[in-house]
Formats: structure tokens, C-alpha cells, sequence
């Protein structure tokens, strides 16, 4: 696929997301509200005392995402939800409609912008109504190219994940945005396995697709712990998804493999300082470095010399501080006899030598 060119930074929730630019941190709560308004309030709550830039949350029915049918395509074979249909499980994750207006007015209160996946253009419909300021394309929904143009066709900003995704499907994706020149996007990447096992989680792809698409990258993380999101913003990646729970020993659909509110600060903290440790590529002294310098190694004397007397190895060391010849002319002073009286501890420099 032919890069595309265009600038590597989008603006995201009134901030600049891209290379070079401080990771944008997510809360995904997905499910984890257990049917509770008031739990995915707090959620919200919990999200903008954790440092989380922005929090998504799932817009569906469970008959707007499958069928309600119990032949065996309909079951789920393996994995945390093994042996439920798929209706009963999105009957039981989603986040119902008629609670979109409270979730959005808390996070406008909070200061925190909300946005959504939305899934289908019914969806697309609410959140319009709504105001959402950005659209994410779930990795399930990556095929689901009507859906992408619709998203795209808003103008506002189109997060898609590639979890399970062949590079041939994200190219088909990415081109369907691209057909909408004004729309910005960014491109996540994901492995759909809940929790995601680290020896799958396959970072080195960030830098990857950074490379292949021109584009802000980042990442949607179902790994347990933190430090898959840590090493992927080592890696390059501008924008992390996580999701929160209040409480992982409640059972709800996503907790095994979501942060507690302690753990989502943590995170969020550990990913925005290892972006201040990445600095820029340098050689030579950084400021903190310069007042070190004055106690490199240099050249000493080592025990009182009268004049004439002979430089030696016995006499004259490299130690530190800097203050006498560099180390290098060591050879040179060797052999060579005092032009004066010189008291342990002076610095060796090229006057007191003949």
C-alpha cells in the first residue's frame, strides 16, 4: 500500500495526538457498569480522578449486533465467555440508549470528553444527537465498511482497531476514510483476546504500522497490568486504550482484564513519563549532566615530587576530578622530570613538566 501522506499529528480532544506528542490516554468502560446507570457514572467519576484525557464508552442493542438464536455459530466456544450466546452476552454488556444523555452531561461536568463505538448507523444517529466528538471503530466492525464510511462521512475524528485484522483488511479501512480527505483518524493496535496473553500482544506492530500509514498509531490493550501500555508508548504509540473498572472482584463482563482505579492512575502516569524519558535522539551533555563533567578523570599527582624528580606510575594516576591533564597524555608525562616541587594532590598540567 502506497503511503499517504499527511501530517502525523491529528488534534483529539483539544489536545495534539501523534508523534511527538504526549500519549492520550483512554478509559474504556465497556460493560463493566454491570446494568448500573449509577455504576457508569462513578465509572466516569473514577476515569477523571485516574488522569484519563478522554473515556469511551459501546453504543448497541443486542439486536442491532446479532440475533437472538442459540444454534451453535451463535455460541461462543472458548475464552472468558465461553458456552453464552452472543445475545445474552450483549444483552448484558451493553450500554442502554436512554442513559447516553446522563453518561455524556457527567463527563462534560468532569471535563473529560466522551466518545463511543458506535455500531451500527442507528447509533451513528444517537451520538450525533449527542455531540460525540469522535468515533471508534471497534476491531470486530474493521470489515463493516458501510459503518466506516458513515463515521467517516462526520467529519470528526475515526479511531479504528485492528485486532484480528489482516494488513490487506486495515488497508481497505484506512482507504475508506481517506475518501473523506477532511476526516482525521488513528489506527490502534489490538490483539482480541480477553485478557490478551503479553507473549501475544505483539508491540513491535506499532512502530510497524507507523511506517506502513503515515499516521498517528497507538494501542488497545487486554493484557492484565500495565506494562504492555508502558512499552508501547517506548515504542512510538501517541494514544492508549484501557479499560476501567470500579472493582474486578464484582464479576462484571470486562473486569478480568481491567484496571482498577489505582492501577488505571498508575498506568496513565507510568505511559506520560516513559513519553518524557523518550526526550529526543542527542549526543554531547544534557544541562544535568554539565556540573557532572568536573569530576571525570584527569591526571594527579599522587605523592610529593622535588623538582627533577621523574614522573611515574607510582606518582602520577588518573582519578577524578577533571581539573588536571585527560587521561590520554598519561604516556606522554610518564618519564619526564618535575620543572618544580609539587605537593600530592595537584593537578598535572603541562608547566610543571620539562
Amino acid at each position: 500500500m502506497q503511503n499517504h501522506m499527511q501530517d502525523k499529528s491529528i488534534g483529539l480532544f483539544g489536545k495534539a495526538c501523534g508523534e511527538g506528542y504526549i500519549p492520550l490516554i483512554v478509559a474504556e468502560l465497556s460493560g463493566n457498569h454491570a446494568g448500573e446507570l449509577e455504576n457508569a457514572l462513578r465509572m466516569i467519576d473514577a476515569a477523571a480522578d485516574a488522569g484519563a484525557d478522554a473515556i469511551k464508552i459501546q453504543t448497541y442493542r443486542p439486536d442491532t449486533i446479532t440475533l437472538d438464536h442459540d444454534s451453535p455459530e451463535f455460541l461462543i466456544d472458548s475464552g472468558l465467555w465461553q458456552g453464552r450466546t452472543l445475545y445474552d452476552l450483549y444483552q448484558e454488556a451493553h450500554t442502554p440508549w436512554e442513559w447516553h444523555e446522563a453518561l455524556f452531561k457527567r463527563a462534560h461536568e468532569r471535563g473529560v470528553p466522551l466518545f463511543s463505538s458506535p455500531f451500527d448507523s442507528t447509533a451513528v444517529d444517537l451520538l450525533e444527537s449527542l455531540g460525540c466528538p469522535a468515533y471508534k471503530i471497534a476491531s470486530f466492525e474493521l470489515t463493516d465498511i458501510d459503518l466506516i464510511r458513515r463515521v467517516s462521512a462526520t467529519g470528526k475524528p475515526v479511531i479504528i482497531s485492528t485486532g484480528m485484522a489482516t494488513l490487506e483488511e486495515i488497508d481497505e479501512a484506512v482507504e475508506t476514510i481517506r475518501q473523506f480527505p477532511n476526516t482525521p483518524y488513528v489506527i490502534l493496535h489490538c490483539t482480541s483476546a480477553y485478557p490478551t496473553p503479553v507473549a501475544e500482544a505483539n508491540l513491535n506492530t506499532v512502530p510497524m504500522l507507523m511506517e506502513r500509514y503515515d499516521a498517528p498509531i497507538g494501542l488497545s490493550d487486554h493484557t492484565t497490568g500495565i506494562v504492555a501500555p508502558v512499552a508501547a508508548v517506548a515504542l512510538g504509540a501517541c494514544f492508549i486504550e484501557k479499560h476501567l473498572t470500579l472493582d474486578r472482584s464484582d464479576g462484571a463482563v470486562d473486569a478480568a482484564f481491567s484496571l482498577e482505579p489505582g492501577e488505571f492512575k498508575d498506568m496513565a502516569d507510568a505511559c506520560r513519563l516513559a513519553w518524557a524519558s523518550l526526550g529526543h535522539a542527542r549526543t554531547g551533555p544534557t544541562a544535568a549532566e554539565m556540573a557532572g563533567r568536573a569530576h571525570r578523570r584527569s591526571l594527579y599527582v599522587t605523592q610529593d615530587l622535588k623538582k627533577d624528580d621523574f614522573f611515574s606510575s607510582d606518582n602520577v594516576r588518573s582519578i577524578r576530578p577533571a581539573n588536571g591533564l585527560h587521561p590520554r597524555e598519561l604516556p606522554n608525562v610518564l618519564g619526564r622530570r618535575a620543572r618544580q616541587d609539587i605537593k600530592r594532590g595537584t593537578p598535572v598540567c603541562w608547566d610543571m613538566i620539562k
